[in-house]
């Protein structure tokens, strides 16, 4: 199970690029790569899943974080590009009422 995580570091813009799956294994690699991000203050973070073929809720837990983090340092957090099956994971759980979701794939940062 692999995961490819591309940070794009634009003045107070941080544009992400998730590829792979995002599950127990790979989780880990995610959150300590852009949870230090979701620490600067007024930060705008997006993050495109539009290469994300599977994520499990050990993913979901991951986003739930950086969300909180961004927004208690008065930031902003968008997911974009989110396939069908991952917005549906979204919706069931009640995140795509809290978290800036963009399933388009003009949403996508490409």
């Amino acid at each position: 199970m692999n995961i490819t995580i591309d940070v794009q570091d634009i003045n107070s813009r941080v544009e992400i690029q998730v590829k792979g799956e995002i599950d127990a294994y790979t989780a880990p690699k995610l959150r300590e790569t852009l949870f230090p991000l979701s620490e600067q203050e007024n930060i705008s973070m997006v993050v495109d899943l539009s290469d994300v073929s599977y994520m499990d809720s050990t993913g979901l837990g991951v986003f739930v974080g950086l969300f909180k983090s961004v927004r208690s340092h008065n930031g902003e957090f968008r997911l974009v590009g989110l396939s069908e099956r991952l917005r549906r994971l979204f919706d069931i759980t009640g995140l795509a009422e809290i978290i800036d979701i963009n399933s388009d794939a003009e949403g996508g940062l490409k």
